[in-house]
């Protein structure tokens, strides 16, 4: 069967059982996960004043972010998708790959905080990007919680997609407009030079690209879990 992206199909349909990710997809995801989790602890890495083993910590911290923006990313185009067709189906994705990407945003906030710690002395520091980050979270929580708010399907629909697109456009400007215009500890904001340029050599490099397709696999590998799980609960309803 020729590969199709699932997810993407669903623009004009109305069919909860819509997003179905093909079976090899799924087991990439894993493979690509599992063995970047095995050789992220075993590969060996720059060693650094400062950073020294906890630079592991980029093949985990940075791919949560990077699977959090694609999620969001998502989310945004099935809310204007939304605004534009009214289907049910394009407001009920946009909500999970929200709420997935969450979940990303999560973790990359708890890895960045244990970064952090070890490197800069303290989980919170004074910083725009982690500053930014969880304002960017904080933004989406409220959309959620805005969501819960409208018992009217068409209201929370059309709400919920106006509000999603600022808070994707937010998110942006927090995370990589302004750590760029201002001072900043992250390596690439502030005037720092990025990993890319004097300590991500190659052979960090062969486990952190597949790194970020495998975080963002498994993504789109949970936001179908959840959708179908969703569809289930709706059919027992009926």
């Amino acid at each position: 069967m020729p590969f199709q992206w699932s997810c993407f199909r669903t623009f004009g349909a109305n069919n909860l059982e819509a997003l179905r990710l093909p079976i090899w997809v799924k087991f990439l995801a894993f493979v690509t996960v599992i063995s970047c989790v095995f050789l992220g602890f075993i590969v060996d890495v720059p060693r650094l004043d400062i950073l020294n083993e906890t630079i592991r910590n980029l093949f985990f911290h940075v791919t949560s972010w990077f699977a959090m923006v694609f999620l969001f990313l998502l989310s945004f185009i099935y809310s204007i998708k939304h605004l534009s067709s009214g289907l049910e189906m394009d407001d009920r994705l946009a909500k999970i790959f929200t709420e997935v990407g969450m979940v990303f945003g999560i973790a990359g906030l708890v890895t960045g905080m244990l970064w952090a710690k070890y490197t800069w002395g303290a989980y919170w520091v004074p910083d725009p990007k982690l500053n930014g980050a969880a304002i960017s979270l904080l933004a989406y929580l409220a959309y959620v919680v805005l969501r819960n708010s409208f018992s009217d399907p068409i209201t929370k629909g059309r709400v919920s997609s106006v509000y999603n697109i600022f808070a994707f456009v937010l998110m942006l400007i927090f995370i990589f407009i302004l750590p760029r215009m201002t001072s900043s500890l992250h390596p690439g904001n502030g005037g720092n030079p990025a990993f890319s340029s004097y300590d991500l050599d190659n052979t960090m490099r062969l486990v952190f690209y597949p790194a970020i397709i495998g975080w963002i696999l498994l993504g789109l590998w949970i936001s179908e879990i959840k959708f179908r799980m969703e569809a289930l609960q709706i059919n027992k309803t009926k």
